[in-house]
């Protein structure tokens, strides 16, 4: 099972609702919110599993004025942007998954699953970037949406991934009856607000 959840930003362990420190040109953002889920199948059954202790390592917006927002839907604004999600909080609804999810991931050997942020396009609804999944790094391209919300900036997206790319082998259980598709879909929510400080 497998996780690129896409962090979309991830470095400085800051949490959920952490202030990103305000550089020169720069503007000051807080993740107000992020979820991020995975959707496999198996021979048996399909399953889910999801997080949202997703933290922001590096965010850095060229905006010197006072709409970030506005200017983060813009070509180049977003000059990093990095996403941590700590390999052992993604939980499933359904028993058993977690334990085997988890050893799957190497998480005790590599306890972040990280994305950071090479380019945003907006307009064409891509993200590039780094995805590192039990310790391996893989260039992938998301599908998402950046939208204007009343009280901040919205960022949803998908993408597909074979487990087996970085190295995960995809779990089995019932003593083998149950295996594991290894593609998997993840899905992201995130939403961003400037800082009130």
């Amino acid at each position: 099972m497998r996780l690129a959840t896409f962090s979309i930003a991830a470095v400085a362990a800051v949490t959920l609702g952490a202030v990103f420190p305000h550089a020169a040109g720069t503007a000051s953002l807080t993740l107000s919110s992020a979820r991020v889920s995975i959707e496999g199948t198996s021979n048996i059954h399909g399953y889910t599993a999801s997080s949202t202790a997703l933290t922001i390592a590096a965010l850095d917006v060229d905006a010197a004025d006072e709409d970030v927002l506005g200017r983060a839907l813009e070509a180049n604004a977003i000059r990093a942007f990095e996403v941590v999600i700590p390999t052992t909080s993604l939980t499933s609804p359904r028993d058993g998954i977690d334990k085997n999810m988890h050893k799957a991931l190497k998480a005790a050997e590599h306890p972040d699953i990280r994305f950071r942020l090479r380019s945003l396009d907006a307009a064409a609804g891509t993200a590039t970037g780094r995805l590192t999944i039990a310790g391996v790094e893989k260039d992938v391209t998301l599908n998402v949406q950046v939208m204007r919300q009343a009280a901040g900036l919205g960022v949803t997206g998908t993408t597909s991934l074979m487990m087996t790319d970085y190295g995960v082998t995809p779990p089995k259980a019932m003593l083998g009856m149950l295996k594991t598709n290894p593609k998997v879909t993840i899905t992201f929510e995130l939403v961003l607000s400037p800082s009130l400080s």
